[in-house]
């Protein structure tokens, strides 16, 4: 068997279906044999940015790694910012790139560089394949790295003559086996803690979203207990929105309801946490908390975040243990009185620009009132990042896990678009909405054509403001003004029809709901742009800052 044929072969025995990107010639061979493959499919996108978020979205829906491929030097460059956005978002990913012939890599050469090497620090592990024989080998351990606690992204490196080798191997059956959990000892010591409590809260991460069993077993303790879960941006909907223990999503202000839920804590019980999404500093700074860390890997090493008990192994096995060992005891007479006030706060707060009339721009808790109106429960929105990222990251609550994808570990900006149209590989029946500011959105709007395309029923929201809104919203706090941060824009409508897309701009309030709802049922993909009226980033600056619960 032809080397790039055994690599595909490698794959497809992984239960790998789709492959994104741009190939170059040192990826003629590995594309022909993947062109025989009737298991994987290859989509070809306008760039290898998008690529690598399209695999991304995919991994994060699934649990399951894509490939995102790119040529040598540009080609394998290109790929990076997606790939470190992988890694830091704790998405399983493989990343294919060609290379030059072996006989031209210890000198200097055209587009020559060592990938391995750019690769290194954004992925769990980087190889090039130096022999056809040990691809079997190199595909099932990239595979079961890329799938492992803390899920990432995983490179392999085909050189265009190693690519011709011959090989009598055969692909490697994948074997999964059942994650360690706690010992008994420490989940009763956890448990000990957590009931002498009089005010714990649970701190849910990431980690609570990557296998649906976690989520399901949170729900269950909660219940039990009524401990209330504040959730950072990537872990929404991990308990339902609507649920009375569900206190929403912190991250946006130090002194917000979520915040002072925490400051007012005697213990917290983190569930997944990954410190890349919000740092302990901002919520333990003076390292006194009681903290109880649940994960599949132990505590990061930081002064603000010391456990007193460390619950390494799988995260649904431990929240089921912990549930059995709580329902033998009386139930513990927790003070939540604040917490349920907290949630009401919020509650109400949400509501109140729900019947915003406003013409000539709508405001951020408007567009996203009627956003939530016009998805249903296991519909899927997706952010860029930007100010938008902290509106979405406040405003909008989900009811089921992985239904709002907020890139928060790399935050690179370009996410939305392509992301959406993995999303709507995944899951064609469900309707996928895309937020994305005008800054975001133009970073990949080249993946315009990769989605009309391939007719993906998707929207994407355009919130316009001719700038950066989120630097200028961050200068604006630090030193009470910004730099030149402001831009043009293209005819959005123009724009969408020049690339067979269907096109809206909403510019009075009272008709968005109406005018997603028309977006949402066309088919194929739809823009719909709107002026977003970002004077309310200091209003809301202003208002957390002034936030006094004995109010």
């Amino acid at each position: 068997m032809k080397a790039s044929d055994l690599l595909v072969a490698c794959l497809e025995e992984e239960g790998i279906e789709y492959i994104f990107g741009v190939p170059g010639e040192e990826n003629a061979d590995f594309m022909l044999s993947l062109e025989d493959s009737h298991r994987i499919t290859f989509i070809l996108t306008r760039h290898e940015q998008g690529a690598a978020f399209m695999a991304e979205v995919y991994g994060r829906l699934t649990g399951n790694p894509a490939g995102c491929l790119g040529t040598l030097g540009p080609g394998a460059s290109n790929l990076i910012t997606g790939v470190a956005a992988a890694t830091m978002d704790r998405a399983p990913m493989l990343v294919l790139t060609g290379q030059a012939a072996t006989r031209r890599l210890h000198k200097e050469s055209h587009q020559v560089m060592d990938v391995v090497a750019m690769f290194a620090p954004v992925t769990k592990w980087a190889i090039s394949i130096r022999h056809a024989d040990t691809i079997p080998e190199i595909v099932r351990k990239a595979v079961r790295l890329a799938r492992m606690e803390k899920p990432g992204a995983v490179h392999i490196e085909l050189p265009e003559d190693l690519a011709r080798q011959h090989s009598s191997q055969r692909p490697m059956a994948p074997r999964r086996f059942h994650r360690p959990v706690p010992d008994d000892g420490i989940l009763r010591r956890a448990v000990a803690l957590l009931t002498s409590a009089r005010r714990p809260v649970i701190l849910a991460g990431n980690g609570c979203v990557r296998k649906p069993t976690a989520s399901r077993e949170l729900r269950s303790l909660c219940a039990r207990t009524g401990i209330g879960v504040i959730s950072t941006f990537m872990a929404k909907g991990c308990v339902d929105r609507d649920a009375p223990y569900c206190l929403y999503t912190v991250g946006l202000g130090t002194r917000d309801y979520t915040n002072l839920a925490l400051d007012d804590a005697d213990l917290v019980l983190t569930l997944g946490f990954d410190m890349v999404e919000y740092h302990p500093s901002l919520w333990n700074a003076g390292g006194d908390k009681v903290i109880v860390h649940a994960d599949y890997q132990p505590a990061e090493i930081d002064q603000c975040y010391h456990p007193e008990v460390e619950l390494v192994g799988d995260l649904a096995t431990t929240l089921a243990a912990l549930g059995r060992l709580l329902a033998e005891r009386e139930p513990p007479a927790f003070d939540l009185a604040r917490q349920r006030d907290i949630r009401a706060r919020l509650t109400e707060e949400f509501r109140r620009h729900a019947e915003d009339d406003t013409e000539g721009s709508i405001r951020p808790q408007k567009a996203l009132w009627d956003v939530r109106q016009v998805l249903g429960p296991e519909d899927i929105l997706l952010s860029d990042v930007g100010a938008h990222k902290m509106w979405i990251a406040r405003y909008y609550h989900c009811h089921e896990p992985n239904t709002c994808l907020i890139p928060n570990g790399y935050c690179a900006m370009g996410f939305a678009l392509p992301g959406a149209i993995a999303a709507s590989l995944v899951h064609p029946n469900r309707r996928i909405l895309a937020i994305a500011g005008d800054g975001g959105f133009l970073m990949n709007v080249q993946e315009m054509e990769t989605a009309a395309r391939l007719r993906s029923n998707l929207v994407v929201l355009v919130w316009e403001d001719c700038g950066y809104g989120l630097i200028s919203w961050k200068q604006d706090n630090e030193f009470n003004r910004h730099t030149d941060l402001s831009f043009g824009n293209p005819d959005w409508l123009l724009l969408a029809q020049s690339f067979g897309w269907h096109g809206h701009r909403c510019t009075r309030s009272r008709e968005l709901r109406a005018t997603l709802e028309a977006a949402c049922a066309e088919p194929g993909p739809s823009l719909v742009v709107i002026p977003i009226d970002y004077r309310e980033n200091p209003l809301l600056t202003r208002r957390l800052g002034e936030i006094d619960l004995r109010a």
